[in-house]
This record gives structure tokens, C-alpha cells and sequence, in this order.
């Protein structure tokens, strides 16, 4: 989550493959309020399509076009955003940050998200920070799940990622390479959403040497190479269930 300190917890987490990839039904033990979405009908599998628009963004190194090609595929539900942009609808029309944090397990190498964590959080118009971490990472050892990435909501500002975001993400990355932030901005009538990560090795180097706290600028690279970019793995998953756990919904 986005903190004024740039700092985020993460789980260590065993895993165990035994989890069916198109039916994914869970029972928790967990008094938190849960949602099962039940998968579209459709058997199609719709995959982003990420294209530069720019010479300096597509002017990359070999280097991190080979760091490209071997991202696994992360599956979502293709009503992942949908549905959390309803969870957030209060905050946001208090125009308050909501922030989650995505579950997901391994199999066949790629990952599928089938969790969506709603922490308990403190929130202002442009940050959100997790309370209670302690929740997130029991839920994550319990169903053995890779913190795959985050999702928050700009309820006010357009669909990029802040240098706080930046951090967060850097955090995420270094847990798992394919951790992914998505960015929700109902209010960006050019672009509602944004599916990023830090380019590797250029971004994730420079946010590591960064030692700056709150909101800063960062360098650009000299290469033209972006810090972030639009994460090229993502398949939308109509098979794919998404339970969520809304953490603010249980005292």
C-alpha cells in the first residue's frame, strides 16, 4: 500500500498447486465478508495488447525485451476491476483513495488471480495506506497465495503512477517479478485504467538507488526507456472466478 514512508509489508507464504484453475471455490474460515463472482459465460481468453507510443519508449535494450518475453501470463477475472471499482464507489465519491492487494497461485507457469484483498485502510485524495497488515498476510499463508501485485483508485487524478506508487510497486517487484499495479481513474476521461509495472532492469534500478520519501520526481533514463510501463502478460479470464475479501466490512 502507499505510505509516506514508501514501505510495504509482504507475507512469506508456502505454496501448494492443488487449486482448480477454471472453478476455484474456496471456504474460509475467516469471519471477513466474502464475494464469490461466479465466470462469464464465453470461453474466450482476451489478452492485452500493449503498443509504444513513442521511438524513445520502444527504443529498449535487447536486455529488457528478453526480460519481457519471460513474464509469465498473469489471468484475471475480466469483472476484477469492475467490481472494485464498485467496493471503492463510497470512498470515491468522497474522493478518498481505495487501495487491495492481489492473490494469486501458480500453475503451469502462469499465475491466476482468484483472490482480491480489502484491507482496512486510511485514506486521503491521493494515498491509501494498508492497517492491520496482519490480515492480508494471513489470508496469503493460508491460501498459499503469490501477493501477485496491487490495485488503487485515483478518485480525482488521472491513470498514472506516483513516485509513492513507484515504491510500492518496487516492493512488490522485488517479491515477485511479475507483480503488477493497477491504477483506477474514473475521472480520466483519456484512460480508466492502467495495468503497470517497472521496467527491469532500468526502472527497478532506479527506484532501488532511490532513498527519497513522500512525493518527488525521479530521473529520467537517459536510453528514453520509461520507468514504468503497461505490463504486456495480463489475459483476461472469462473461467476464472474472483473471491473478494473486504477486510472493512468486519470490526
Amino acid at each position: 500500500m502507499k505510505t509516506e514512508k514508501n514501505t510495504v509489508h509482504l507475507c512469506n507464504f508456502s505454496c501448494k498447486w492443488w487449486i482448480d484453475v477454471h472453478f476455484v471455490t474456496k471456504s474460509f474460515p475467516s469471519p471477513s465478508i466474502s464475494f464469490i463472482q461466479p465466470p462469464p459465460h464465453g470461453p474466450e481468453l482476451s489478452r492485452i495488447s500493449v503498443t509504444n507510443t513513442s521511438d524513445e519508449q520502444s527504443n529498449y535494450s535487447s536486455n529488457e525485451e528478453a526480460a519481457c518475453i519471460h513474464l509469465k501470463d498473469i489471468h484475471m477475472s475480466g469483472r476484477l476491476m469492475e467490481d472494485f471499482v464498485d467496493a471503492a464507489r463510497e470512498n470515491t465519491d468522497k474522493d478518498l483513495e481505495t487501495c487491495g492487494v492481489l492473490g494469486a497461485f501458480l500453475k503451469d507457469g502462469a499465475f491466476y488471480v482468484t483472490t482480491l484483498i480489502i484491507p482496512k485502510q486510511e485514506a486521503t485524495s491521493s494515498s491509501c495506506q494498508a492497517v492491520n497488515e496482519e490480515e492480508i498476510c494471513a489470508i496469503q499463508n493460508e491460501e498459499s497465495l503469490f501477493p501477485i501485485g496491487w490495485i488503487h483508485t485515483h478518485p480525482s487524478q488521472s491513470c498514472f503512477m506516483s513516485s509513492i506508487d513507484l515504491h510500492t510497486q518496487y516492493t512488490y517487484q522485488l517479491m515477485v517479478p511479475e507483480a503488477v499495479g493497477i491504477v483506477l481513474a474514473p475521472t480520466d476521461q483519456s484512460r480508466k485504467y492502467g495495468i503497470f509495472r517497472l521496467s527491469d532492469p532500468i526502472g527497478m534500478s532506479i527506484l532501488r538507488d532511490c532513498k527519497e520519501r513522500g512525493f518527488h520526481p525521479h530521473k529520467e533514463p537517459d536510453n528514453g526507456t520509461p520507468i514504468y510501463e503497461d505490463c504486456p502478460n495480463i489475459v483476461f479470464n472469462p473461467n476464472l472466478r474472483l473471491e473478494i475479501r473486504d477486510l472493512r466490512q468486519h470490526s
